[in-house]
């Protein structure tokens, strides 16, 4: 009996490793996104039913592929150690709520919009960004706490220099770190300075000294960070696939390590006859 269910597991297991079924899955997620498009034109409505049936089919697709990469495991608790393989299962699961009259039906087109989020589990580069960008966010806080600092000082400038000119958007601290951040992402940024410049000529000084730290130094540090994570999860992800020059960096340096731990090994013996 065991033997047969080795059989069956094995056949699941090079369905799951299968280049034409991963694109299969790729091809149905597409699809699943595309049909949650279709259906916010109203031009859709008199296909109502094939739309429906067609997001039945989908979720049926769904639902059995989870099930062959469960079954291609040697144990069900391999398959949850996963980070991904757990995304991809409550991403399923909630999509079998159905779309009928109910109260749930809100939910349920809700959570059918984030299957499309099934594409960075299945491809390894997407995989690599969301790995980077998420391990880079505490690094990233740092700077993002210190550019709260900046944009606090500034404000508590702004505010106290240019209340009298524009209170709309210099009043309080508040609204003056949101005309501060409206002149960080350049929104019309010169208009706040002209209107500035008439009654204090100089305060050009205080806009080019902002956005320099902010939309030059802060940005670029943040961008170096997800850089520098992104390089990492890259030579990570060679070293585990076998390819590339990390690959072979890292098998020369366990190659080399293991001929110090022979020739230490060696040495030792020597010593002892001698």
């Amino acid at each position: 009996m065991s033997s047969g269910f080795e059989v069956w597991r094995d056949r699941f297991e090079r369905m799951r490793a299968n280049k034409l079924f991963e694109t299969a899955v790729i091809a149905i997620i597409i699809v699943s996104a595309l049909l949650i498009g279709a259906k916010t034109y109203e031009e859709t409505n008199r296909f109502q039913q094939w739309l429906l049936a067609m997001d039945v089919a989908v979720t049926v697709f769904f639902l059995v592929e989870i099930l062959i990469r469960m079954a291609a495991e040697r144990r069900l608790r391999d398959f949850f150690r996963r980070g991904w393989n757990i995304f991809d299962f409550l991403i399923v699961t909630a999509s079998l709520i159905p779309l009928d009259d109910s109260e749930m039906v809100l939910l349920a087109r809700l959570l059918r919009i984030f299957r499309v989020l099934r594409l960075v589990s299945m491809i390894p580069e997407l995989r690599m960004l969301m790995a980077a960008l998420v391990k880079s966010i505490p690094r990233m806080g740092y700077v993002a706490l210190l550019m709260f600092i900046i944009f606090y000082i500034y404000a508590a400038i702004g505010s106290f220099l240019f209340a009298d000119i524009d209170d709309f958007l210099w009043g309080n601290i508040s609204t003056a770190m949101l005309t501060l951040f409206r002149i960080a992402t350049f929104e019309d940024w010169t208009d706040v300075m002209y209107a500035t410049q008439e009654v204090y000529a100089w305060s050009w000084i205080y806009y080019l000294t902002f956005i320099f730290l902010t939309a030059f130094i802060f940005l670029n540090m943040m961008i170096g960070i997800v850089l520098d994570v992104m390089q990492k999860e890259s030579v990570q992800m060679e070293i585990e696939s076998g390819e590339g020059e990390a690959a072979e960096l890292h098998g020369l340096r366990s190659d080399v390590r293991e001929l110090r731990e022979q020739l230490t090994r060696m040495e030792g013996l020597l010593e002892r006859r001698s």
